[in-house]
């Protein structure tokens, strides 16, 4: 094992014999937190139901877990940094694990909204150490680009897996069961990392800065609440007092750390357009693509009846399209251009949410189908590039900061789209011409509406449900929409801020 204080030289580190075992449990923590967010998704309907969550609260245990994770990345990555990749890593993946269970069996909506954010904390410690774990096993340009590739396509396989496993565990036991898959992959986790993952951090990582971590802490959490709360209620007065707040925050913090002599992030790495690029490119494409995962399995099982098992198939395109599209990234980035394959894969996921819409109630899944592969294979490009960008424009030492920033970029975006696009989504859908009757839940949410129609005679359940799905229909068509121009917008920011960037020469 190469020694912490010591970095081995390229060739060693090329030649490491267990480095390919080793990118095998770091995927597994990728998957651990990919299914956790997709089976939430699939997840909502049925914890609407039993726990009976206002539409607040349901946006709330929709993105509290991106909130906190988006507060805590740079503080876990320069952590991983200082303390050790591999024991922040290990800890990490057995809290996470842990509070799967606090999920499973959360009671009421607060509950689950705290056990949410519980989660995030942990999940805060895994992706940036696994992606800079991958920068300090290969060093190697070309297979550095495939364990990246292979990082990338394992996150989409998760989003892949954790619908169906989640389906036909809704069909066959409570909704917390889905959370529970996490404890076998975790355990595999710990075990086999503890024998395969090289310990890596930097040799000389400085004092640790607590004010730096309240501060970054502080300011992402209050800028994402504020920017949730002004979409939902509009810009009041507590709205704009917790994001000046914020900003504040975040503005102390920059200033901080350009006066550290070893801060927590250093921010001279903004000073490079492509390492910039590749993260504004990261925190747009999720921004623009969050609403429509959000409420996709919703839009699959409460308007066109499908089954949780059936809805978890539906998605699969989408994974099967970033997976492929993921492996190959980083050699058609190195044949052609670094801003042709992002600004064309941000472009194709922009074409697909334009065409969804125009979706309603009827859609047939051959359209359906398309738009997800082509979203899969735009992100997958994209995203596969980015963090070779990222991960190669930094010194190993500084791997864990760099991972953290494209990691805080892309938790930001789902916080963001999921409060700005679930907004539009649960704004529209309240405005519903209800007949006369209808409870008031039915208004919060179309799982609310479901389940008062289950309460009501016929004559009036049935015409609840066609006016609550087509007022739920309309909203997610919006949000698509909104989601469409902002890939369009970020495909020609990448573009121009990508230019001239190329991946490491493999020669």
């Amino acid at each position: 094992m190469t020694s912490t204080l010591r970095p081995a030289s390229t060739t060693e580190a090329v030649k490491r014999p267990g480095r390919w075992l080793a990118l095998s449990v770091l995927v597994l923590a990728v998957l651990l937190v990919a299914v956790d967010a997709t089976v939430l998704g699939l997840a909502t309907p049925f914890i609407s139901e039993d726990l009976n969550p206002s539409g607040t609260q349901l946006l709330w245990i929709g993105d509290v877990y991106s909130f906190v994770i988006a507060g805590l990345l740079v503080t876990m990555g320069s952590l991983g940094d200082r303390v050790g990749r591999k024991r922040v890593l290990l800890v990490g993946a057995t809290a996470f694990g842990a509070i799967s269970v606090l999920n499973a069996y959360a009671t009421t909506p607060e509950m689950m909204i705290a056990a949410r954010a519980l989660l995030g904390v942990a999940g805060a410690t895994l992706m940036p150490a696994t992606l800079a774990l991958i920068r300090n096993l290969f060093h190697d340009p070309r297979e550095r680009s495939l364990a990246i590739g292979i990082w990338g396509a394992t996150a989409s396989a998760g989003t892949a897996v954790g619908p169906i496993v989640g389906g036909f565990l809704l069909e066959h036991f409570w909704w917390g069961s889905v959370f529970l898959i996490n404890l076998p992959v975790m355990i595999v986790l710990v075990l086999v990392g503890i024998r395969t993952l090289p310990e890596s951090r930097n040799p000389r990582p400085g004092p640790w800065d607590p004010a730096s971590v309240l501060l970054s802490l502080v300011g992402m959490i209050a800028v994402v609440y504020a920017v949730k709360e002004a979409a939902s209620h509009g810009p009041g007065w507590e709205a704009l007092a917790v994001g000046a707040l914020g900003a504040a925050a975040l503005y102390g913090f920059v200033r901080r750390q350009l006066t550290l002599p070893t801060p927590l992030l250093d921010m001279r790495l903004f000073a490079r357009r492509g390492f910039s690029g590749a993260v504004l490119a990261d925190l747009l494409t999720v921004l623009g693509m969050s609403g429509l995962v959000f409420f996709l399995s919703q839009y699959l099982q409460l308007v066109q009846g499908r089954r949780p098992f059936e809805a978890g198939l539906a998605e699969l395109p989408a994974a099967v399209g970033a997976v492929a599209a993921g492996l190959v990234a980083g050699q058609v980035a190195r044949r052609h251009s670094v801003r042709a394959v992002v600004s064309g894969g941000l472009a194709a996921v922009g074409l697909a949410l334009g065409a969804l819409a125009f979706i309603d109630q009827s859609t047939g899944y051959p359209i359906l189908g398309a738009a997800l592969l082509i979203v899969g294979v735009g992100a997958g490009f994209s995203f596969t590039v980015t963090a070779d960008v990222i991960l190669g424009s930094v010194p190993k030492d500084q791997a864990g900061a760099a991972s953290a920033v494209s990691e805080t970029a892309y938790e930001l975006g789902a916080a963001l789209g999921i409060a700005l696009l679930g907004s539009i989504v649960t704004g529209i859908y309240k405005g519903f011409p209800a007949p006369a009757g209808t409870p008031a839940e039915a208004h919060e949410s179309l799982g609310g509406a479901v389940e008062s129609a289950t309460h009501l005679p016929a004559t009036t359940a049935e015409p609840l449900l066609d006016a609550a799905r087509e007022s739920f229909v309309d909203g997610l068509a919006f949000a698509s929409a909104a989601g469409a121009t902002v890939l369009l917008a970020a495909a020609a920011a990448a573009w121009f801020m990508l230019k001239n960037q190329t991946l490491e020469p493999t020669d």
